[in-house]
């Protein structure tokens, strides 16, 4: 395998050049903390600056297709007859390449997709002083085939094909390139003129005669009573996925890293053969510190690539445009510094269908955008098991935003291993639109546990609204053996309006050593409307609010365990969250000191009161 020493190096130096980002958590301290929100939203909107010319990627060769209609996956459980390219359509890869190119060298500009419908087969790779821009009808079908997107990387491994530096779920891999990506860049844009300019994964479209396509990967679903994400399209028992065990995955990970002690190879394989499945494998590789030339997936592995990833950039604009059926995280900004997400359309019910995730970035802001997910809407990140290394997502602000479908509204973890702070998220409205069928499973959102660890300080959110409520059935994750949290007992998957979940699917996790710490939430103004449910009920969720603080019982490290701490510094203040089904309890707490509710209405009675369990 050969590896492109500038680009790892460029990985190293990242943080030696002044981009850990790294700035003080003032927000607690500070007199009245959304006037940091304030000068976050200050400091990021100097706008980008591009030069005044244009390159049209016709001028390089790229032609629009015709296209044909195709039955296709557009959810989990559902399909539809959709457009897909045409068998002989041009591929504008190369041409859409060379205009990247072309704007770069001279120094910057415009890159213009015009109106009408594109086939790029490969990565749409951004470089510095570079807006691609998708003019008003301008509609880009990317390839549906992953082998497509393990041709053009930098890094040639053989058999896998030429992969490109990604982090799939936190972890650092080698792997099939994302559709849109940049790496190491400054002053970049996406931008599309209207909704009508659209970035499309064509992520339920079946790549092989079998039926397969990209959501099938993602093998079999874990959550406990789900509602309208039971199942995964077109996977079947026994199918390869990103769950099944991977037989090119050694038996041993003495095969990989042979300088672990017999117990730590244990403790990170756990018992049987369920840590060879990709989705796992990465982990581990990570707890065992394999070095990243070493973490090769790509071909013969299940790791869908994120849809459009932005890794190591500063001063980024994501602006105007359209995602749709993406294969998985539909954004996903790695440590990055000064990106502003405007007016973007997020749409993708597929598994994992995450609309914005930034990861280990500083100074970030999401306005105006529209979220109708598959997976949650936001959801802030900061590295997983090992992989801390870029520090804490901090300084982000989430304001005039719809949320429709969806696991979590606004969600902070569950990989944050490396620590959230100071995040502020106003003026939103977690519009439950297809509550019927697919309901949004909880507003405010946080999931860890004690392998993902990592803190959560310096949360604010104010001004609210909920009007069709959230998931009025209990959704849950299966507990370990010996929990004092029996499995389908808590409803820390769907159900409750504010979810703080601390023991987020355990069993996923064979290395749990890193209990979270939560600090100082503040919210504030968030109004609940209820819905009628088939059996004449008004209701707007399961239960108000669940905090389930970090478990004990889960820890399976050396001794003497480290403090396992409370969930501490929650206030809740002029809230109406509407009526609960289980009236009876409202609330659920464990492993909580001091919540306090102030003026808090739950089924028209009023709260206050200052709670511990």
């Amino acid at each position: 395998m050969t590896i492109n020493t500038q680009r790892r190096h460029l990985m190293k130096a990242l943080p030696a050049a002044g981009l850990s980002f790294s700035l003080p958590a003032v927000a607690a301290t500070a007199p009245d903390p959304w006037l940091q929100a304030q000068a976050i939203i200050d400091h990021v909107s100097r706008p980008c600056n591009f030069r005044k010319q244009d390159f049209d990627i016709t001028a390089y060769g790229a032609k629009p297709c015709k296209l044909t209609k195709v039955q296709a996956w557009v959810s989990h459980e559902d399909r539809d007859n959709i457009d897909t390219p045409a068998a002989d359509a041009t591929d504008c890869y190369a041409a859409i390449k060379a205009a990247i190119k072309a704007c770069n060298e001279a120094g910057g500009g415009r890159v213009l997709i015009p109106a009408g419908d594109w086939f790029c087969a490969g990565p749409m790779v951004l470089l510095s002083n570079v807006n691609v821009h998708l003019a008003k009808g301008a509609h880009v079908y990317f390839s549906h085939n992953p082998a497509d997107y393990a041709k053009y990387g930098d890094i040639d491994c053989g058999k896998h094909g030429k992969l490109t530096i990604s982090r799939w779920q936190s972890n650092d891999c080698l792997n099939y390139s994302p559709m849109v990506y940049a790496y190491g860049q400054d002053n970049i844009a996406l931008t599309g003129e209207d909704w009508t300019a659209i970035l499309d994964g064509q992520g339920g479209v079946a790549f092989n005669d079998a039926g397969d396509c990209w959501w099938t990967w993602k093998g079999k679903q874990k959550t406990i009573n789900s509602i309208g994400q039971g199942t995964t399209p077109n996977f079947k028992a026994g199918k390869m996925s990103e769950n099944t065990e991977n037989p090119l995955n050694p038996t041993s990970l003495a095969a990989v890293a042979p300088a672990l002690t017999e117990a730590e190879r244990v403790l990170i394989q756990g018992e049987g053969g369920k840590w060879r499945a990709d989705a796992s494998y990465l982990p581990a590789l990570s707890e065992a510190g394999v070095a990243l030339s070493k973490r090769v997936f790509g071909i013969g592995h299940y790791l869908r690539a994120p849809m459009i990833q932005i890794i190591g950039c500063t001063n980024v604009l994501l602006q105007g445009y359209k995602v749709q059926n993406t294969p998985f995280w539909q954004h996903h900004p790695v440590h990055c510094r000064n990106l502003v997400i405007r007016n973007v359309y997020m749409h993708s019910h597929g598994p994992n269908s995450d609309g914005f995730d930034p990861e280990a970035c500083d100074h970030v802001l999401v306005d105006g955008c529209t979220f109708d997910t598959g997976d949650d809407c936001i959801a802030i990140k900061a590295g997983k098991d090992l992989d801390t290394q870029y520090g804490p997502s901090q300084n982000i602000v989430i304001q005039n935003s719809i949320m429709h479908s969806g696991h979590g509204g606004v969600t902070l973890g569950s990989e944050m291993a490396g620590g959230i702070q100071n995040v502020f998220a106003q003026k939103l409205v977690f519009e439950n639109a297809n509550w019927k069928t697919n309901p949004l499973n909880t507003a405010i959102r946080l999931k860890t546990n004690m392998n993902r660890g990592g803190y959560l300080r310096n949360f604010y959110v104010r001004d609210c609204t909920i009007p069709n409520g959230v998931q009025t059935s209990p959704s849950f994750y299966a507990s370990l053996p010996g929990s004092p949290i029996q499995s389908k007992t808590v409803a820390t998957a769907a159900g409750a309006i504010v979810t703080f979940d601390c023991d987020y699917t355990p069993t996923s996790d064979n290395v749990r050593t890193r209990p979270p710490v939560v600090d100082n939430v503040q919210i504030s103004n968030i109004k609940a409307g209820n819905v009628t449910t088939k059996d004449g009920k008004q209701v707007s969720c399961y239960q108000a609010i669940v905090v389930l603080g970090p478990v004990a019982s889960d820890y399976n490290g050396s001794q003497p365990m480290p403090p396992v701490l409370p969930v501490t510094g929650v206030t809740i203040t002029d809230c109406d969250f509407g009526t609960p089904v289980n009236a009876a309890a409202p609330w659920y707490l464990y492993n909580v000191k001091g919540l306090t509710l102030k003026n808090v209405t739950i089924g028209g009675k009023v709260h206050n009161a200052t709670l511990s369990a």
